[in-house]
């Protein structure tokens, strides 16, 4: 790279580390998610007032950028990422899809609750901040009710069955079963407060609660009585907008219909390898059904009760940090630490949280289990745990965050693509394959079954959302939300709980589920690319340094990766 090991900032640093500061200002969950000080006390605006105002900020960011050359390489990646990134933020709020964000898994529904997930709670005047944040709440929904309308006005509104499962999530939320008054009341509030202060803040947090469970109550209202009656009952969100939001999350311009080929040979490809394991595991003859059965009955690879899976996670997670530190990567002394949390939802999603700019919050891998799963397969989940921790995202988002000395703070804390962090962990998936992690035919097995999950969704998302010949096996004509299912029974070895939650993310959150096997394919391309060149150059393909290089970068939109690995 032929650049010093800690640069000096650049006027193109300035310009980035303003729009940092001014999105933490504008969107204070994004800044508590990201671990920037300050915000914990408001939530965001969602109202339209709320998004036009972003929306100039990053108009204001790529006008700044126009009268600036770069001063060496990292200046010309920033600028390209934030050209594609903030440009591709406007191409979405000016479709709409920005005031109309609904659906199961990623909309301001969950976000509003989640954030107190990653809230700090250790002090008393974190307690403050908290109460602050809940009387908020009140009109942080309302300003969300109306962006809703104003995008239905516009004719984008969620298909009929998110608004429908949403509502119930909303109806969760102001009910006997809601987050907000377990929260206030818990060992964490319990332990923070003490004295007569303490007395005065809890009696401000119980009322917070409370006044949080009224507006999910209003906002369920709204969502089944207004927004309902305006939602189209087709889930398939049709060419035009699929195409802008692959681009979105994949970071670079996919041939939709090669790619959608490409995932339909893949399943094959995974399924018969998948298949070739399972009768080695379960005899000459067996099918995926059998191994499974095999291994499910296998009392050395069963947890009981989410104590146990806490637990395994954790010693998986540290384990694997243990024996690859030093060997295949050198992980930064902050990044060794993951903690593994059961989360206090039942959706069903795993998820990982990515530290605080200095570390003094954890990178976290989160389980969200639903109440009717007690009982967990190892052989499952060794392969998650390498997905969300390390080599996966713990590895990948910690070193970028803990890149100070070269990366701005945009880039190591908000620069984010889908395709580049998903297709990097399903990556690291096969990667621990590869260096000899999952060796045991149970394990390995797993890590199949996930990617077969991933190469699914492929043919499911882009099957559905754009309307594109279904097989006969699935009734022929054009895939639909049924024919979907169907194809995921198939293929998905889940409960029908967390199945169930998978179809609807899908149908919801069109483009981001095949972000991850298509990351995969691009990060795969990107290294076979780079060790030809090696090659040609008459070197020794380094993968290590490979890796190294391109984690040091930060979760680039994976056409711009592309290009400064290429260079």
């Amino acid at each position: 790279m032929n650049e010093q090991s800690t640069r000096t900032p650049t006027p193109v640093d300035a310009v980035a580390e303003e729009y940092l500061s001014t999105l933490a200002g504008l969107h204070p969950i994004a800044a508590t998610m990201l671990g920037l000080p300050g915000h914990d006390d408001r939530l965001t605006d969602f109202s339209p007032d709320g998004h036009a105002a972003r929306a100039e900020a990053t108009r204001h960011t790529l006008a700044a950028l126009d009268g600036l050359a770069a001063v060496d390489e990292t200046d010309r990646v920033t600028i390209a990422a934030m050209r594609q990134l903030l440009g591709l933020d406007l191409e979405m709020y000016e479709a709409g899809e920005t005031e109309g964000s609904l659906n199961v898994i990623e909309s301001p529904v969950q976000g509003l609750r989640d954030v107190f997930d990653v809230t700090p709670t250790s002090t008393e005047q974190h307690w403050a901040d908290v109460a602050a944040r809940l009387a908020a709440m009140p009109d942080a929904v309302e300003g969300y009710i109306a962006s809703l309308r104003a995008a239905a006005d516009r004719g984008v509104v969620a298909a009929a069955r998110q608004v429908a499962v949403v509502a119930d999530q909303a109806a969760e939320q102001a009910g006997e079963a809601s987050f907000f008054p377990a929260f206030v009341t818990g060992q964490a509030a319990s332990a923070a407060l003490t004295g007569s202060a303490g007395g005065a803040l809890r009696a401000d947090l119980e009322r917070g609660a409370g006044r949080a469970q009224e507006a999910y109550a209003r906002l369920e209202r709204f969502l089944r009585e207004e927004l309902a009656p305006r939602a189209g009952h087709v889930d398939a969100v049709g060419r035009e907008r699929y195409e802008r939001a692959s681009r979105h999350f994949v970071g670079a311009t996919l041939d939709l219909d090669e790619t959608y080929a490409w995932g339909v040979e893949e399943l094959a490809r995974v399924s018969a390898e998948q298949e070739a394991v399972a009768r080695e595991i379960a005899g000459p003859g067996a099918s995926v059904a059998d191994a499974v059965a095999a291994l499910d009955a296998d009392p050395a690879r069963r947890l009981v009760g989410t104590a146990a899976l806490r637990e395994w996670m954790q010693a998986t997670a540290d384990s694997a940090i243990a024996a690859l530190d030093g060997t295949h990567f050198d992980i930064a002394p902050q990044v060794r630490r993951l903690e593994c949390m059961i989360a206090p939802t039942q959706t069903g999603g795993i998820y990982y949280t990515g530290p605080s700019d200095d570390f003094s919050r954890p990178g976290r891998m989160w389980w969200s289990v639903p109440a009717d799963v007690t009982e967990f397969n190892t052989w499952r989940e060794r392969t998650t745990v390498y997905h969300e921790g390390v080599p996966g995202h713990h590895l990948q988002i910690g070193t970028a965050v803990a890149n100070r000395d070269r990366l701005n703070a945009w880039r190591r804390l908000a620069c984010w693509t889908s395709g580049y962090g998903e297709g990097w962990a399903l990556y690291a998936e096969r990667l621990m394959a590869d260096l000899g992690f999952l060796d045991d035919p149970g394990d390995r097995f797993g890590m199949l079954d996930g990617q077969r999950m991933r190469a699914a969704r492929v043919v499911f998302d882009l099957g559905v959302h754009l309307g594109l010949p279904a097989p006969e096996q699935y009734g022929g004509g054009t895939w639909d939300a049924d024919k979907g299912w169907a194809l995921l029974v198939d293929n998905v070895n889940m409960s029908e709980s967390f199945l169930r939650f998978e179809w609807l993310r899908y149908l919801g959150w069109p483009g981001q589920a095949p972000s991850y096997k298509v990351g995969q394919r691009l990060w795969e391309q990107i290294r076979d690319d780079a060790a030809s060149a090696a090659t040609a150059r008459g070197e020794t393909f380094d993968i290590a340094a490979f890796h190294a290089r391109a984690l040091s970068m930060g979760s680039l939109p994976l056409d711009v990766l592309k290009v400064a690995m290429a260079e």
